[in-house]
């Protein structure tokens, strides 16, 4: 795929891979499709060729020679503190970022996150996404998927008396599951940042100046249960 020309100074990709795994123990590099299942992202980063590093950070020592073997730039020795199971994510895409433009004096303009838990992603998913930012007034970009269940129809809350209603009260009247608003969910697959985005103070992905990238349900699956890795092995196999 033809390389992005990019107004900013250079592009880092940040793939996070933690060695602990409670829905889907050791799960980063348990094999999916004959490779393990980091290989897969890192694949789709170095092959893209909208990056000019790639960045593996993880607490494990195994999950790092993995990456090293598969030619990452950078191996990324992640803190305990930013490796735990209640740890947030973008702490350590911070770190990352900082321990790399300290390895190398660069500083990056676009900064992109990849889930080592999305393998059926497309590499366009990752190009388009990177285009979308820089072509756009975004501060980051996140992708989104068609939601598997849709507030204004199929989801519900229930009151103290165990009466339920609607969670999203819709417009009008709907009969149809189709006539519902579309709405979406966060895939994880992909996310991008300007650099001062990454780094502004206030936390979370979501923010005014956020735009969605929409992949299809297919390219979507995020594994975070041994179902999905059982779905993502079959998907594959077709």
């Amino acid at each position: 795929m033809p390389q992005i020309a990019s107004p900013f100074s250079s592009r880092l990709c940040v793939i996070c891979a933690r060695g602990g795994s409670k829905g889907v123990p050791g799960k980063n590099i348990r094999p999916l499709a004959g490779r393990p299942l980091i290989a897969h992202t890192i694949g789709q980063a170095l092959s893209s060729g909208c990056f000019d590093s790639v960045a593996v950070s993880s607490d494990s020592d195994a999950i790092l020679d993995i990456a090293r073997s598969l030619g990452v730039h950078h191996a990324v020795r992640r803190p305990a503190e930013f490796a735990t199971d209640a740890a947030p994510k973008l702490p350590a895409i911070r770190h990352c970022v900082q321990a790399v433009e300290q390895a190398t004096g660069a500083v990056f303009g676009v900064i992109s996150d990849l889930a080592v838990t999305s393998p059926l992603r497309a590499v366009e998913d990752i190009c388009e996404a990177v285009r979308l930012l820089e072509e756009s007034g975004a501060g980051n970009v996140v992708s989104v998927g068609p939601a598997h269940a849709n507030p204004y129809y199929q989801i519900v809350e229930l009151d103290a008396d165990g009466h339920p209603t609607r969670s999203k009260p819709p417009p009008r009247p709907i009969f149809r599951r189709q006539d519902a608003p579309a709405c979406f969910e966060l895939n994880g697959a992909v996310l991008v940042w300007r650099r001062a985005s990454l780094f502004r103070e206030v936390n979370g992905t979501l923010h005014p100046d956020t735009r969605a990238y929409v992949m299809p349900a297919e390219r979507s699956l995020d594994i975070d249960s041994e179902l999905n890795f059982l779905f993502a092995e079959f998907l594959m196999s077709r």
